[in-house]
């Protein structure tokens, strides 16, 4: 069994900056994808952003040009720079991981941006 472990979140004020990190429990894991998702009080679960082992990665449109994403794949952690924050930003955000056809989740880390 693999678990994940997010870290970073907290309250902010709009406009700051926000870095998320998520660590996996195993390290001899090649996850193929790993990624960030976020939930809002009575909104469904949505991508933020993911990267693959090769690097490439997938940005939801809204935080394009504002978050970056990147990952050790060695240490088997990924992390979330959040700039520029809004407060419909808030949400708990969610590490995921997938290894063939596994799917990892972290428990989430609440982000709250407060305007």
């Amino acid at each position: 069994q693999v678990q994940l472990v997010e870290s970073g979140g907290g309250l902010v004020q709009a406009g700051r900056s926000l870095t998320l990190s998520c660590a996996a429990s195993r390290t001899n894991f090649g996850f193929n994808v790993m990624g960030w998702y976020r939930q809002a009080p009575g909104k469904q679960r949505e991508l933020v952003a993911t990267i693959t082992r090769g690097g490439n990665t997938n940005y939801n449109d809204s935080v394009k040009g504002r978050f970056t994403i990147s990952r050790d794949n060695a240490k088997n952690t990924v992390a979330l720079q959040m700039n520029t924050l809004k407060p419909e930003d808030t949400a708990v955000y969610y590490c995921q991981a997938t290894f063939l056809s596994y799917v990892f989740w972290g428990q989430g880390t609440q982000v709250t941006v407060s305007s």
